[in-house]
């Protein structure tokens, strides 16, 4: 995929490059991503695995408008013939950098228009493990259906778990998603 960069009103995604193995390491280690699969062992490990992403994916640093990286998330899985993909990798590494901004829902929204508007697909989709509460009701509020589950899936935090299948179809995410990430938005700007 070419490198792009996307812009929104408070963050922007910019592609993920191996000068961000550190910082991205650490995010990976950080209690956030406890429920995630913990990925490389080294910032070495890292920086290969950056530098071995396919070109078939999107890989963003989420980078506040004063240029601060406060979090990732990429496009992957991406399937032109049958209009899908898997928004993943999703997480606020600077969790302080992002209270009162918008950050985490304008990079899931700039997500989702590269997917539906400007890729043109039909579908998203993704699991979450089961433990992953906070994250299953921010999906679902953002309008994804639970779709089934891959029972004791995933071996995190030393015992297994299930993986909650979600999705969501372009118009779903146009009548629901959209508009609600636009208002979170919205209620982010500063009152004058």
């Amino acid at each position: 995929m070419p490198q792009i960069i996307l812009q929104g009103e408070f963050v922007d995604l910019v592609p993920l490059t191996v000068e961000h193995a550190a910082l991205s390491w650490g995010w990976r280690q950080s209690e956030r991503a406890a429920l995630l699969n913990r990925g490389a062992a080294s910032i070495e490990q890292q920086a290969a695995w950056i530098a071995g992403r396919p070109a078939s994916e999107y890989n963003f640093i989420i980078q506040l408008k004063s240029g601060r990286p406060v979090g990732m998330v990429s496009v992957t899985g991406i399937d032109s013939q049958h209009g899908h993909c898997e928004p993943g990798r999703f997480l606020i590494g600077e969790e302080e950098a992002v209270r009162g901004i918008p950050a985490a829902v304008e990079a899931m929204k700039l997500v989702y228009e590269l997917v539906f508007d400007r890729l043109g697909l039909q579908r998203i989709f993704g699991t979450i493990a089961s433990d992953n509460t906070l994250m299953i009701k921010w999906q679902k509020f953002l309008g994804m259906k639970e779709e089934g589950r891959l029972r004791r899936h995933y071996f995190i935090n030393s015992h297994h778990q299930d993986a909650v299948m979600f999705g969501m179809l372009a118009e779903e995410y146009r009548q629901t998603a959209l508009p609600r990430m636009t208002a979170l938005i919205k209620a982010g700007r500063p009152s004058h």
